[in-house]
């Protein structure tokens, strides 16, 4: 089980997002209105309890930020070092520190000024002091800003490092870069991790899992290391040293035979020289890989007495070569078991060992008399003869699992054996549908295809125009595919027209810019039909022309006082009083019809709103709406 995982630390937000997140939960989840007329009591309370809701959340969210992230002196060594090696111990705790800082510093403030809100005279004097108050909070959260944004860097560069349980079996892979340590990996377990042919591929830790006897193994393939001082290695090489030195593990230290990595067997043997100490009381495999290449009895002598010297009392030297994967498994194998002998070996030489051994009894059996017992076979079993082949075995027989499959037939009971291979009828509307399938289908399609295929070519070779039963001659026929041809296109245009026409404005005929439909165009079309085109075209030309006003002079009397008669009845209709309608005259009539549409109203609304609808009143207090407002922000009131 992984004890450390950093994915779960909360996200630390900056500092101006911090202090609207607080502030908005302020405004939110305290009440937002009172007024001078209300005791004085009641104003100090109000204002005090903006004050500390404020602190409280503050406070709380900086304590959930300081509490999540880990603690370097309360986890393991190895998370201790390799986070001083990534994000530097002390940068980091002096970021912590500034949170509790913070934190301490908003608490004394908000005291403080609850202290003197509790003496505030006024609605004014209380509001001021409530208002300084958040804002000497805000201040001190925006000055911790550069701490918060640099543990939330950090916290999102945790959130990527494997989950490394340090107490678990584990397998360290380790030595020069590009010597193949990233496809050992990738053979050994189901880590997919990135192998190329340039070295520094693998620049930081990845992590797989592997099975050995029951049992899991959790494979760490660190970035490859470079023989020079420590204090001139960069952060990729202390990854991998960090692990080698804080990680119980069976180290697989890996050469490079070949000389392909770009380093001879010399420089790798210098490598493993300045790491020894690390190895120190550690399983340790010496893997000779990419033996494909060159193999290890062509090496030269001095190259083998440098692996000799590598070589100590309980290291192990293994041949290898990933690529064909030839000795994989022997060293995966080999190195899983001197790892499970030493943890077996430090736990017998522990204390608690005795405790556990009082706990357990083994059984020793001992001999009855000095008679020999052979072994006794039954003789019902001798004359069984051959063994009955059970599923399994006809698995194994048939292609194995995925392949073969089990016949639920066979179990049938039946009066005839030979039905158990019988198709089962497929039985619709209880009919059996097999009866109603013609054997002969499919060569009858075929038929049919072959004689429709023969129809539609000699249609083809036919090709005639006949009009009536009659034949066409070849000027005809000419023609008539003209006018077809002709008729055809006439569609198409009709319907693209008919399509575009939703999509576009109707356009009067006078605006048209083809000037398709013209008085001209009117009278060639008549003229070519053989009719007079003069009376037509005079009615089109009259009714083009506007209607113009009468500007004549010797216009009666008469005339104009039957327009203006007519123009105050259809003015005056609405207004009559009819019979019966119970009213003195038309001023009367409109002044009930006004004091009726005013009646209606309020029931019209009423009408239009529901029981389940909210009404909220406007409400405008005169203190809020009245006097001049000065310059500046009016939000806060």
């Amino acid at each position: 089980m992984v004890k450390y995982n950093f994915k779960k630390i909360t996200v630390v937000p900056d500092g101006k997002k911090f202090v609207d997140i607080i502030l908005s939960r302020t405004q939110r989840q305290t009440p937002t209105v009172t007024h001078k007329s209300k005791k004085i009591s009641q104003l100090r309370s109000f204002y005090m309890r903006k004050i500390k809701f404020t602190q409280s959340n503050f406070v709380e969210k900086l304590s959930t930020i300081v509490y999540e992230f880990p603690r370097l002196e309360e986890i393991n060594p190895f998370y201790d070092n390799l986070l001083n090696v990534l994000y530097d111990k002390d940068h980091y705790k002096l970021a912590l520190g500034q949170l509790n800082t913070a934190k301490k510093l908003i608490t004394k403030i908000a005291s403080d000024y609850v202290k003197l809100v509790k003496y505030g005279d006024s609605l004014y004097r209380c509001k001021s002091l409530k208002v300084s108050a958040l804002g000497r909070m805000c201040t001190v959260m925006k000055k911790v800003g550069p701490s918060l944004a640099y543990l939330e860097e950090v916290r999102q560069h945790m959130a990527r490092l494997p989950s490394i349980d340090p107490n678990a079996r584990t397998l360290l892979i380790c030595g020069c870069p590009n010597v193949g340590k990233s496809s050992f990996m990738n053979k050994v377990t189901r880590a997919d991790v990135d192998v190329q042919t340039y070295a520094f591929t693998t620049k930081s830790l990845f992590v797989g899992h592997t099975d050995y006897k029951c049992l899991r193994y959790q494979v760490i393939d660190t970035p490859g290391v470079l023989d020079r001082p420590m204090e001139d290695r960069n952060i990729i090489e202390m990854c991998s040293v960090t692990a080698l030195a804080y990680l119980r593990a069976a180290v697989l230290f890996f050469l490079d035979v070949s000389g392909s990595c770009g380093y001879t067997i010399a420089q790798q043997a210098s490598l493993f020289h300045s790491l020894k100490s690390s190895f120190a009381n550690k399983p340790l495999v010496i893997v000779c890989n990419k033996t494909d290449l060159v193999s290890v009895e062509s090496l030269s002598e001095e190259d083998l007495k440098l692996i000799e010297e590598m070589k100590t009392e309980e290291a192990v030297v293994l041949n290898m070569s990933t690529l064909t994967e030839e000795g994989v498994m022997a060293v995966k194998n080999s190195a899983c078991e001197k790892l499970l002998d030493r943890r077996v070996e430090e736990k017998m030489k522990s204390r608690r060992v005795s405790d556990h051994l009082n706990r357990f009894h083994v059984a020793m059996p001992k001999l009855r008399d000095d008679k020999e017992r052979l072994p006794c076979t039954p003789q019902v079993v001798m004359e069984a003869g051959e063994k009955r082949k059970t599923e399994k075995d006809l698995e194994d027989e048939n292609g194995g699992a995925g392949v073969y499959s089990a016949s639920l037939k066979k179990k049938y009971i039946l009066a005839d054996e030979s039905w158990k291979d019988d198709i089962i009828p497929e039985i619709c509307d209880g009919h059996n549908v097999a009866d109603f399938m013609d054997p002969d289908i499919l060569n009858r399609l075929e038929e049919l295809t072959s004689e429709e295929d023969r129809r539609k070519a000699e249609d083809d070779e036919e090709d005639e125009f006949e009009i009536e039963g009659e034949k066409l001659t070849e000027e005809q026929k000419k023609q008539l595919a003209d006018i077809r041809k002709k008729k055809a296109l006439l569609i198409q245009e009709h319907r693209l027209k008919k399509s575009n026409a939703q999509n576009r404005a109707a356009v009067p005929r006078k605006f048209n810019k083809d000037k398709k439909f013209t008085r001209e165009r009117l009278g060639r079309d008549l003229s070519s039909l053989g009719l007079d085109p003069s009376s037509a075209m005079n009615r089109a030309r009259s009714k083009s022309r506007g209607r113009k006003r009468e500007r004549c002079d010797d216009v009666n009397d008469e005339q104009q006082s039957n327009k203006k008669l007519c123009l105050s009845r259809s003015l005056s209709r609405s207004r009559s009083v009819l019979a019966g309608e119970g009213f003195k005259d038309s001023c009367q009539k409109i002044k009930a019809l006004k004091i009726g549409n005013k009646s209606h109203r309020k029931r019209n609304k009423d009408a239009r709103r529901g029981e389940a609808d909210r009404v909220i009143p406007t409400l405008k207090p005169k203190y809020l709406f009245s006097g001049k407002r000065g310059k500046g922000k009016t939000q806060r009131r």
